[in-house]
């Protein structure tokens, strides 16, 4: 049986440098990555790619890049489109993949464009500002959207401000690409909510705070036509005896949906846990040390045999063998020096 073929792509901001995306081939035996090429692109905070794998979106200055991801794992630029405001840091499509989604942490503003059959951007459907006073406390007073996630049933649009600490939860009208407000999911206060993820199902949402350092579990269903959120579980990221100078950043699952990882700058850990696909419920496995300064994403190979922590302050990438049953995370080779790197996602060849 063939050996199944991954790249990884790795986003950056351009300090000194064009290239804010690197493409790395996956040495899926060994845990280790092999650049292949790099792309000019300004500052991406972020990439996304689509439901059907066929596009790769990034969040650039001043607005989105589209490109078509070529069969070896390569970006075609399509082209570039402006979202009115300041630069983006996370992106999402719809489950259709007609609807792109930027959310706007400097500015508070989350906006909907159109997506083209071709994977092209297009016109902007959308644009709503955040509003309203947070807790008086640093950065958290003001509107700061940090992460846009469409529920898997393509109704709700949830929208993470850790400004105001709370998740707005949008009813999303795919005619129009309209969104309107529908809930509010409030977290506690300088709490932030920073990153969403939903399970396999649908019916499980997992929000991280990157101020508190936890995550908050909450079942999902619509009923009578509205979304209800009950939150079933709160699990700490970090010892939190360890001080307050900790702040939870990445938040994302193994590609087959049975564990979750998160990281903590400060404490500079990776932590993982393992999620119960029938309750929701996480029960946590490890919280190591990454080797690294601020590790701002972190991700499990498709195998689950490794994991590769992107550390933004120490500018490189650390691995790690990793064994589920024993709760052990090992260092598995030298590091890979890449400037001050942001996310990371994993894309099998041929995957369309």
């Amino acid at each position: 049986m063939e050996q199944e073929k991954y790249v990884a792509y790795v986003c950056t901001y351009t300090q000194g440098d064009k290239h804010g995306i690197r493409i790395y081939d996956v040495d899926m035996e060994q845990g280790h990555f092999r650049e292949k090429d790099k792309v000019e692109i300004t500052n991406s905070s972020y990439v996304t790619i689509s439901h059907n794998n066929k596009y790769l979106y990034s969040i650039t200055d001043f607005g989105v890049e589209s490109y078509r991801i070529m069969g070896d794992g390569d970006l075609s630029m399509i082209n570039f489109a402006s979202i009115n405001g300041m630069r983006g840091c996370y992106l999402s499509t719809d489950y259709t993949d007609r609807y792109l989604f930027v959310a706007g942490y400097h500015d508070g503003k989350l906006t909907v464009l159109a997506l083209n059959d071709d994977g092209s951007i297009g016109e902007i459907t959308d644009e709503i500002f955040h509003k309203g006073l947070g807790s008086v406390a640093e950065r958290n007073f003001r509107p700061h959207i940090n992460c846009a996630r469409m529920t898997h049933d393509n109704k709700y649009l949830l929208v993470a401000d850790q400004g105001m600490d709370h998740v707005n939860v949008y009813r999303f009208d795919p005619l129009g690409g309209k969104v309107m407000l529908a809930d509010v999911i409030r977290s506690a206060i300088e709490s932030a909510p920073r990153h969403i993820k939903i399970s396999r199902d649908g019916r499980f949402i997992y929000i991280v705070h990157e101020l508190k350092c936890y995550i908050d579990v909450y079942s999902y269903e619509e009923r009578k036509g509205q979304p209800v959120f009950e939150k079933i579980q709160t699990i700490d990221t970090v010892d939190m005896e360890k001080g307050s100078s900790n702040a939870s950043s990445a938040l994302e699952f193994s590609d087959d949906h049975k564990y979750l990882l998160s990281t903590n700058a400060g404490d500079n850990s990776a932590v993982l846990f393992k999620v119960d696909e029938a309750t929701g419920m996480l029960t946590r496995i490890f919280c190591l040390p990454v080797s690294g300064d601020y590790p701002k994403d972190a991700s499990l190979f498709p195998n689950n045999k490794y994991l590769v922590s992107l550390n933004h302050e120490s500018n490189d990438m650390t691995f790690f063998r990793v064994d589920m049953e024993k709760g052990t995370m090992v260092m598995n080779g030298a590091p890979i020096h890449v400037n001050v790197p942001n996310c990371i996602l994993f894309h099998k060849l041929g995957n369309v």
